[in-house]
């Protein structure tokens, strides 16, 4: 359950990559400006370069992808050591922390890795690029997006198929199993993307960030259901909970890869999926309306001198410089 970020040999191609992404949306802004191009196409397009490039240069970063299949590693091991049922039913409680613990997964690339990301990348004055690149905060979103997207589905197809063949994993029960698991992870992601990227934008610094958000993380982890059933938690931890959208993620992946009779373990006795849908849009909604106007509030804040001073303080720190 750990999260890495790009302090290993990749980090100065993935800095390249931003550059060349950042060049491609300044490219695009251009040839709008002659007509070739619809305005509101540039920065989607740029966005989807970029995020290409992004998902090439993570596929050459040992270190980085280590980090996503140690998370796989640490779920088997737990359903190893896990032999009871989930109660009242005939169901492995391996079964249900699994499908808990595929939800934490997405979550935790969204909430905890893409904020690292944001502030590292910060610190290395991309945000200082964007502000003179035309359409450069949506284009950025879209390319962050498409970069946690991919790494999101790989790596829950990764823990699926992993603990499908080695401990009886579960995986969805018919037709409706997998259209149940394909809209819940979509709006899981929706849910957490945008305010994974709200958080990076205030986060102070890389060396901190990780400190910050972890704390928070856990807890959550440990209060939304996703390691085991709610029901064994007091009432008002279901309810703080169940403000959270870890919560309905868990529930709603659970739907999809256990039996009905797995509902007997649910505090409400169902899989309230209107309610999962219902909370996630919410989500989505409430961190696009904060993600965009604080990255664009980050990079106007954005300066040579402030760059320049962070980066004579982290070394002054012992720190590598950006």
């Amino acid at each position: 359950m750990t999260a890495t970020t790009d302090t290993g040999p990749a980090a100065p191609d993935r800095a390249r990559g931003a550059a060349s992404g950042d060049r491609a949306a300044s490219g695009d802004g251009a040839a709008g400006r002659g007509g070739a191009r619809p305005g509101r196409l540039r920065p989607l397009q740029a966005g989807l370069r970029r995020g290409g490039i992004e998902l090439r240069h993570l596929l050459r970063d040992r270190k980085e992808l280590s980090g996503h299949l140690a998370n796989v590693v640490v779920a088997l091991l737990l359903a190893t050591f896990i032999s009871d049922d989930v109660p009242g039913t005939r169901i492995p409680m391996a079964q249900l922390t699994l499908s808990g613990f595929a939800a934490y997964l997405l979550f935790q690339i969204g909430v905890i890795n893409l904020p690292q990301m944001l502030v590292t990348e910060r610190e290395e004055g991309t945000l200082l690029r964007l502000r003179a690149t035309p359409g450069g905060i949506p284009a950025y979103l879209v390319a962050k997006a498409l970069l946690i997207v991919g790494v999101a589905v790989a790596t829950l197809v990764v823990l699926l198929g992993a603990a499908a063949v080695l401990v009886d994993g579960p995986l969805p029960h018919g037709p409706g199993g997998w259209l149940t698991l394909l809209w819940v992870t979509g709006l899981g992601l929706l849910a957490v993307v945008p305010l994974g990227a709200a958080i990076g934008a205030v986060l102070p610094n890389p060396r901190e960030a990780l400190a910050l958000i972890m704390l928070p993380a856990m807890a959550l982890l440990v209060t939304s259901g996703a390691m085991f059933p709610m029901t064994k938690l007091p009432t008002v931890v279901q309810n703080i909970a169940s403000v959270f959208p870890l919560r309905w993620m868990a529930q709603g992946l659970r739907a999809s890869l256990l039996p009905d009779a797995a509902r007997a373990a649910e505090p409400a006795g169902s899989w309230q999926l209107p309610t999962v849908a219902l909370v996630l849009v919410a989500w989505a909604v409430l961190g696009f309306l904060l993600a965009v106007p604080l990255l664009r509030r980050a990079a106007r804040r954005e300066s040579g001198s402030r760059l320049t001073a962070r980066q004579t303080k982290a070394q002054l720190s012992g720190a590598p410089a950006a």
